[in-house]
């Protein structure tokens, strides 16, 4: 199969979680898959400094930024349709809620861009499946909102540790359309009905190991759908 895999830039507060990329990677290829790097050749919406959490005073690209995960090798969203892809990843970073939608700042009343829009409506349409970890449902949700799809998605556990308030997250996917299954990082969900899987990832407590495992369980999904 030919896996696309939907980078929102490079780090895990303004673009694509690193780690998730890079396993999402290995596990396509391990899965004896080739993996399809795409990203979109605009701005992201600012610039972090992960070593202290702030926001600095330059402007960077997100094609550019998902292009050093890549090692060059990407295309733009535009260059892409249901054609070329047989399935979708997107991994999650606080990209999906800054870059490809505005969820960080407005919650679920956000916007989506159109572009990112169209691919996943699109590969709705035509049966492809998605991928969609740790934060990213946020963005198939948003998606989806009012196309008469229903969607069953996780976003992880309010019954395990996390760094964020997953039950504000669960509240929002709710509210766009979407329903909800609590999951730890051991866990997957599979809706066989619309081919999506989600895995929570980094938005619970994890070791890089526990993500790797997860990880590899939603691409093995892959097979049941």
């Amino acid at each position: 199969m030919k896996i696309g895999v939907l980078l929102s830039g490079s780090g895990v507060y303004d673009g694509a979680e690193i780690q998730e990329s890079v396993l999402t990677l290995l596990a396509i290829e391990e899965a004896e898959h080739e993996a399809i790097c795409i990203s979109i050749n605009d701005k992201q919406h600012h610039v972090i400094n992960h070593l202290n959490g702030e926001e600095m005073p330059e402007s960077r690209n997100m094609m550019v930024e998902a292009a050093r995960i890549a090692r060059g090798n990407i295309k733009e969203i535009s260059e892409i349709t249901p054609a070329d892809i047989d399935a979708l990843v997107i991994p999650g970073g606080f990209g999906s809620a800054k870059n490809f939608t505005n969820w960080a700042f407005k919650g679920p009343d956000c916007e989506i861009r159109s572009d990112v829009k169209l691919l996943l409506v699109n590969l709705m349409n035509v049966g492809k499946p998605i991928i969609a970890l740790c934060v990213s449902p946020i963005v198939l949700a948003k998606a989806l909102e009012n196309s008469g799809i229903h969607l069953n998605l996780t976003i992880g556990s309010t019954e395990a540790p996390s760094p964020y308030e997953i039950s504000g997250f669960i509240a929002g996917i709710n509210s766009v359309g979407a329903k909800t299954e609590e999951k730890t990082i051991s866990e997957i969900l599979i809706d066989k009905e619309n081919k999506v899987i989600t895995a929570p990832c980094y938005m619970m407590d994890a070791s890089i190991l526990e993500i790797r495992k997860n990880i590899k369980q939603a691409i093995e999904a892959l097979n049941e759908l």
